[in-house]
């Protein structure tokens, strides 16, 4: 309950604009801990009991997230992050590769056709920074 009253200060003003707060069904989160966010007006969700991998593709979106951006990148306040965080949803939606689609991105409806291009032809191909320089896009050129 202190760790839950010492984020509440924590976060001051920034409180109000949170709407739940959503946890498993461990012991630690006591009925106190949810008191302290309910009197914010937070909504508490407890997820669903015996479903273990629920939180899986959260905790694997936050681990990418880490691993290709937020090791490589020294943010420099909200402002910054909101901006880094923006580039990389473009990339992770429009370029970057997904082994569940067959190594494609998943806004692969909204990109242009491209003609093929001869596989030796690599004068054709692109390098463009993206997301802050941490990240290389390659296309074929125009």
């Amino acid at each position: 309950m202190q760790q839950a009253r010492h984020l509440a200060m924590d976060l001051a003003d920034r409180i109000s604009t949170l709407r739940f707060l959503i946890h498993d069904r461990d012991p630690v989160f006591t009925g106190a801990f949810d008191e302290v966010f309910k009197a914010e007006g937070v909504r508490i969700i407890r997820t669903p009991p015996q479903t273990p991998r629920m939180n899986a593709v959260c905790e694997r979106l936050i681990g990418t997230l880490r691993r290709e951006l937020l090791d490589r990148v020294l943010v420099l306040g909200e402002r910054h992050l909101v901006l880094v965080l923006g580039e990389y949803l473009d990339h992770y939606n429009g370029h970057r590769p997904h082994p569940a689609r067959n190594q494609l991105p998943p806004d692969t409806e909204a990109q242009p056709v491209q003609d093929p291009v001869e596989p030796n032809d690599l004068r054709s191909i692109r390098r463009r920074p993206a997301v802050t320089g941490v990240v290389n896009e390659y296309h074929h050129a125009a």
